[in-house]
């Protein structure tokens, strides 16, 4: 005879977890390592530090290659994070999926609009 202790247990979703918890550390510690490349080039900069300076960090294939990975290391962890906050406290299924595509939208809008500043297109 088996006893039942309270309910069981429904697990939702599509077993996120592990994975997207690696995710959001690796892309954190990219623009970590991102934001220290920079940080350095404008320290061992000489001279004043302006529009010409930045243009010229900025200006390398390799720097705008990895400024393009950085931007979608950016979208995918700001996705992670908001797409759990929604899970986790929006209970209206309505809203949560509103409240996502708003989301998305606005993070491919971000997107289009870092590359564009990026290549000047």
């Amino acid at each position: 005879m088996s006893v039942n202790y309270g309910s069981k247990r429904i697990v939702v979703g599509a077993h996120y977890g592990l994975r997207d918890w690696l995710a959001q550390r690796i892309t954190a510690g990219l623009m970590a390592l991102f934001t220290l490349v920079v940080l350095l080039q404008v320290i061992f900069s000489k001279g004043d530090i302006g529009y010409d300076k930045w243009a010229g960090i900025f200006s390398p294939q390799w720097m705008r290659a990895l400024t393009f990975a950085i931007i979608f290391s950016l979208i995918y962890h700001v996705w992670v994070g908001m797409r759990d906050i929604w899970m986790d406290y929006i209970k209206p299924v309505a809203v949560r999926l509103v409240l996502q595509i708003f989301t998305m939208v606005w993070l491919v809008a971000c997107a289009g609009w870092a590359i564009q500043v990026l290549w000047r297109l």
